[in-house]
């Protein structure tokens, strides 16, 4: 991995191969824990809350998707081998997984009454679909035709999108206030206006320590503010177990071949959700997105997936997946060094093994988080944008485009568009990525390339 970019992007402040001092590092890494350690905590709450896990339970699957999550990203920054994309590319819980875990899960459940029989079946359906993206990231650099800028920006701009939607209902106080009726509240619109404004405002700022420190700085304002307004419940912290121990296999390992279908289908969406993920984190990294030095990095993080997946598997956790909005966070930092990638690594691990850390983040209002993360995800679609229109849009580019955005978008405004379907085609085209991603692939390789405009 000694190639170098072939120029330097005038946004960075550090490139992909540049050392920040250590202080500078750590604050990059922190911002980039607060991105995404509620993305990775939520899938295994969910599928905790619907087979009904005692709290000791829940809170060791919790603990162990942090702990996988900084194994996986450091996997992935460093690339060990053919493993990893060797970019600052943070791993976390996959919520794409979300609907066939807990149906497989729910099944077993209704046939056994067994929680942890459940989750051993799952775990080894997970464990044995995971080598479907590791035996597809073996043919990516045949799919040039397939896997272009076009292809790619189109996934990362419905990536952005799509998690728009979340980033403004998080913002709004997310399903807890929409149960106490506070949703969309003057209060929390407020907080998440106020982390808006001090993001947005630190970040055009010269100062180069307060462009970095953007994000933390305005979670730090919600969180304070939230404090005087007594709107955080410490009190909730006694709940969480002081200390976690990864073991293997703890829930045993089952399997079920009609389990493995929608599962492993999944695992195909997630390459390509991958793809679009890693060329963003190029692109605003300042480095390639077409080349062999694009196609290499790109071989190596989804095959980094694949591995990282069967690690979660291993370790009693769902699939592991590139997560978007850290391209947020480097575009607003001016941070690309995949040497952070070491501090972001070691504080997921810390928060794995001693979910009281964790919990500190888990009191904080939905509102705050919700401030930035809509940020963040409108920055990924800007990227996706940004990539697009360094291609020829041709008659040709744009009816991959307009078809592709309008059916991935219609899936994610409308997703009872999927009711009627098979349950596997519904698991597979029920989220706007997929279903966008796979029409964009479809579509750029069945459609002729040279038809004339008339």
């Amino acid at each position: 991995m000694g190639d170098r970019p072939p120029a330097a992007s005038p946004d960075l402040i550090y490139g992909l191969h540049d050392r920040p001092p250590f202080l500078e590092a750590c604050l990059v890494g922190l911002q980039h824990v607060l991105a995404v350690f509620v993305g990775i905590v939520t899938p295994p709450l969910i599928v905790s809350q619907a087979l009904g896990l005692e709290l000791r339970d829940a809170s060791y699957i919790v603990g162990m998707s942090l702990f996988i999550s900084g194994v996986a990203t450091f996997v992935q920054t460093r690339r060990i081998g053919p493993v990893g994309s060797g970019l600052l590319s943070v791993q976390g819980t996959s919520f794409s997984f979300l609907a066939p875990v807990i149906a497989v899960a729910t099944g077993v459940l209704g046939a056994s009454e067994d929680p942890r029989a459940a989750l051993a079946v799952v775990f080894g359906v997970c464990f044995a679909g995971a080598f479907v993206e590791i035996g597809l990231s073996g043919a990516l650099t045949h799919a040039r035709r397939v896997v272009t800028p076009l292809v790619s920006g189109i996934v990362v701009t419905l990536i952005g999108l799509t998690l728009v939607r979340v980033g403004a209902e998080t913002l709004c106080g997310g399903p807890a206030a929409r149960d106490d009726g506070s949703f969309a509240s003057l209060q929390n619109l407020g907080l998440g206006g106020l982390v808006m404004l001090v993001i947005v405002a630190l970040n055009r700022t010269p100062s180069r320590f307060l462009r970095m420190s953007s994000i933390a700085l305005g979670l730090a304002a919600g969180c304070v503010v939230s404090l005087v307004l007594g709107l955080v419940d410490l009190g909730q912290l006694s709940q969480v177990s002081p200390f976690s121990v990864p073991v293997p296999f703890r829930y045993g390992l089952g399997f079920s071949w009609s389990a493995l279908l929608p599962v492993a289908f999944i695992y195909v969406i997630t390459m390509v959700e991958t793809v679009g993920d890693l060329t963003a984190t190029s692109s605003v990294s300042g480095e390639p997105i077409e080349g062999e030095v694009y196609l290499r990095r790109i071989q190596g993080g989804v095959l980094g997936d694949g591995v990282n997946s069967l690690l979660a598997a291993v370790f009693n956790t769902f699939p592991n997946t590139t997560f978007s909005q850290n391209n947020g966070v480097i575009q607003l930092t001016g941070v690309a060094s995949r040497h952070v990638g070491i501090f972001i690594s070691v504080s997921l691990v810390l928060l794995g093994l001693f979910p009281i850390v964790g919990g500190l983040l888990q009191v904080m209002p939905p509102a705050v988080l919700g401030g930035a993360t809509l940020i963040m995800f409108g920055t990924v679609a800007a990227t996706g944008i940004r990539i697009i229109a360094t291609q020829t849009l041709d008659r040709r580019a744009v009816t991959i485009l307009a078809v592709s955005l309008s059916t991935g978008l219609g899936v994610t405004f409308v997703p009872e568009v999927s009711e009627h379907l098979p349950p596997v085609l519904a698991s597979l085209f029920g989220s706007g990525i997929a279903t966008g991603g796979l029409v964009a692939l479809g579509m750029n390789l069945l459609l002729p390339r040279t038809t004339p405009d008339r």
